[in-house]
């Protein structure tokens, strides 16, 4: 098979043939990896050393990964734990930062390319590599993501893209995989592309791509039950928080890994965290895929129930705005720009006070916080109340409510607003 004509390297950034006589590519053992770890030995005539990192995904064998890269001729392969850095590095910030892009995604996809990018360079300087390889198309997010983020790290560091090059669809790749006998997972019946990690799974391809057409969830989940499939007996989850962190599930402390896992276990029975999603993805497009995140969709439902109780209405509508911007930036590739370091001392500053428990029930696709404490709590029973109390002091309502509304009522005695409004 020849590289597709039509794409040329610009970039500085992009290895180029006889640079280079080894490469490290970033390798899942599925389907694009696969079929570009014979690619890359035939059409750079170079060796390639792969790397597989565990970030907590459960589709993968990482020893039968290993085992199809030495059979397809990899010089070396790396497998690296990086669970519990992920989760303490990384989620820490997502969940005090009530990640959300868009309405449902919990970014576990742009967090994982930080940790897989970090990782990566180190693995390559280990190995005197100077050119790293990755899976990613033209059109999608990771790219910017892996190459801004490796370049930013070593600029010494250049990148092939064989996706980008070759100009192959799903169907090509898959008769190519087929015709040099490289084992694969998707067949021509089964479209769907996955990217998973223990933040979420994300499901691509087939009818999840055009919105005018409904997945088959059944066919396409691979973490949760449908809704229909859910338990039908509603569960309560107990977290608690120290400074915004999730340390004890149920009573019991757990590193975070583990309870992120844990959470996972208890959401996919019921049915929780999913989501279809139509997204703008940062170059430009505008997708649909389906996401499954049920251990994050309930950390971070008890979490921001918590701020909101330890937290002042200024507070919680800075915080807000904050969430928002911190989620475009990490799915933005943004993660090393300067002002995520500012955010992230907002979000630490913000989160000193987060600290209590949350009890979530989870039920046919629905979390539902229910009950909340903290010994930081604003809520005072004495001065909530509907019952008779002396503590609030009523007397002073009519006062504040005069000074409250004066200039609402002064603007509105010297232009009729409401008759404005109402005009065609």
């Amino acid at each position: 098979m020849n590289s597709a004509t039509s794409y040329k390297k610009v970039a500085s950034h992009e290895a180029q043939k006889g640079e280079f006589s080894s490469c490290l590519l970033l390798y899942s053992g599925g389907l694009d990896t696969s079929v570009m770890l014979k690619w890359i030995q035939e059409e750079y005539q170079c060796d390639v050393i792969t790397l597989t990192i565990d970030l907590g995904q459960t589709a993968d064998n990482l020893e039968e990964i290993k085992e199809k890269a030495l059979r397809l001729g990899a010089k070396k392969t790396i497998v690296y734990d990086a669970k519990d850095e992920f989760a303490d590095v990384l989620l820490t910030e997502a969940i005090k930062a009530n990640a959300d892009y868009q309405g449902g995604y919990a970014l576990s996809t742009p967090l994982g390319r930080v940790a897989i990018s970090k990782i990566a360079v180190k693995a390559a300087r280990e190995n005197d590599c100077t050119v790293i390889a990755h899976g990613c198309t033209g059109k999608g997010n990771d790219q910017v993501r892996f190459e801004g983020y490796m370049t930013t790290l070593d600029p010494k560091i250049k990148i092939i893209a064989p996706v980008r090059e070759w100009g192959m669809g799903r169907q090509e790749e898959i008769a190519y995989a087929e015709k040099n006998h490289i084992p694969i997972k998707q067949q021509a019946n089964s479209p769907y592309s996955y990217d998973e990690n223990m933040w979420g799974n994300t499901g691509e391809g087939g009818e999840i791509e055009n919105p005018e057409l409904i997945p088959p969830l059944e066919n396409i989940l691979q973490w949760c039950k449908t809704v229909e499939s859910a338990s039908d007996t509603p569960q309560t989850i107990t977290i608690q928080f120290d400074k915004g962190i999730p340390v004890k599930a149920d009573g019991k402390a757990m590193k975070l890994s583990e309870l992120v896992k844990y959470c996972n276990a208890l959401g996919a029975e019921h049915g929780v965290g999913v989501f279809h999603l139509i997204e703008d993805r940062l170059v430009g497009l505008k997708v649909r895929g389906v996401y499954e995140n049920p251990g994050a969709s309930i950390l971070i439902a008890a979490h921001k129930n918590l701020e909101r109780l330890v937290s002042t209405r200024e507070e919680n509508e800075l915080k807000t705005f904050m969430d928002t911007k911190w989620a475009y930036l990490t799915y933005a590739a943004k993660w090393y720009d300067p002002v995520m370091y500012h955010i992230h001392a907002f979000m630490n500053s913000q989160n000193k006070k987060v600290t209590g428990s949350c009890t979530v029930r989870l039920y046919k696709g629905n979390i539902d916080v229910v009950a909340v404490q903290s010994p930081y709590s604003l809520f005072d029973h004495s001065l909530a109340t509907f019952e008779r109390n002396a503590t609030f002091n009523q007397n002073a309502s009519a006062g504040f409510i005069e000074i409250y509304t004066l200039a609402q009522r002064t603007a509105f005695q010297m232009y009729d607003f409401e008759s404005e409004l109402h005009k065609n």
